[in-house]
């Protein structure tokens, strides 16, 4: 069975891009270009009547940009000023870029105790199902100006799988700096392997998930695992694709075989919440 000619068909889709891949990492400035190739892509989705949500992170890298800093800050009170500041002017510039495609986006921020109440939760659930029947497009972050604790949701590769699990997505997709998951880290192991697709996350593949390169990402290989089994065990299938190159984001909805697709499954054991609101996934 060819698993990926499905998924031209899917029509409620999630997309997360990192910091490391909309900053210059040598400079620390936004990547305008590589921002309006995304948006372009989304609104020509959208045009396709598939149901589009963008989970981007970035608003620290913008506000570190802004405020002027030279590293990365160490302390919740200087994170959280960078977020305050970046996060508006992230969010002005998707809203321009979104506007020159005739698409309208608007912010959605989340923090864990969004989604761990379910009062909060069932607000959040309906204001963004609300903005897909108004055909607007959610842009949604962590909203670390309140977050309490430095990393809340582990990183936005598991906030995105929230996502896609709370709007009932069926594709959710992870733009990231490495083009598939291996066996092994590429950047140390020349004989690593890309896996074209994964239908069932074993042990042996939670070994395999290796940290972080870059200096703007906070998330490595775990995460994208976790953010995998929360997304498949949804009914989700779940793609890593390169993101120096966004235009795999209409290869791998063609078909053809870019990434890594992880595919959505039934697990009658699998509580979704228990292993969200515990943060198993930091596990």
């Amino acid at each position: 069975m060819n698993y990926r000619e499905r998924l031209k068909d899917k029509k409620k889709i999630v997309i997360k891009i990192g910091s490391s891949s909309i900053i210059h990492e040598e400079t620390g400035g936004v990547d305008f270009r590589k921002l309006e190739h995304l948006v372009r892509i989304l609104c020509d989705l959208k045009n396709q009547d598939k149901d589009v949500v963008l989970v981007s992170s970035g608003a620290i890298g913008v506000g570190i940009q802004a405020l002027g800093l030279s590293t990365k800050p160490k302390t919740v009170s200087l994170k959280q000023a960078c977020a305050a500041v970046g996060q508006g002017q992230l969010m002005m510039m998707y809203q321009k870029l979104f506007m020159e495609y005739n698409h309208m986006a608007a912010q959605v921020l989340l923090t864990f105790d969004a989604i761990t109440n379910d009062e909060r939760r069932r607000n959040a659930v309906n204001a963004m199902n609300e903005l897909l029947q108004q055909n607007i497009i959610p842009v949604v972050n962590e909203n670390d100006t309140v977050a309490t604790e430095e990393i809340e949701f582990g990183d936005n590769d598991t906030l995105s799988a929230i996502v896609a699990h709370l709007i009932k997505a069926d594709l959710l997709i992870l733009l990231t700096d490495i083009d598939g998951f291996y066996t092994d880290d590429p950047h140390k192991n020349a004989d690593a392997k890309k896996i074209s697709v994964i239908e069932q996350i074993t042990d042996e593949f939670k070994a395999m998930a290796k940290g972080s390169n870059t200096i703007y990402g906070t998330g490595g290989m775990a995460t994208k695992i976790a953010a995998a089994r929360i997304a498949t065990d949804s009914g989700a299938d779940m793609a890593i694709l390169h993101a120096s190159d966004l235009s795999l984001i209409n290869s791998l909805i063609d078909g053809e075989d870019v990434g890594t697709l992880f595919l959505a499954h039934d697990s009658e054991d699998f509580d979704t919440f228990d292993f969200i609101i515990n943060k198993k996934y930091l596990n």
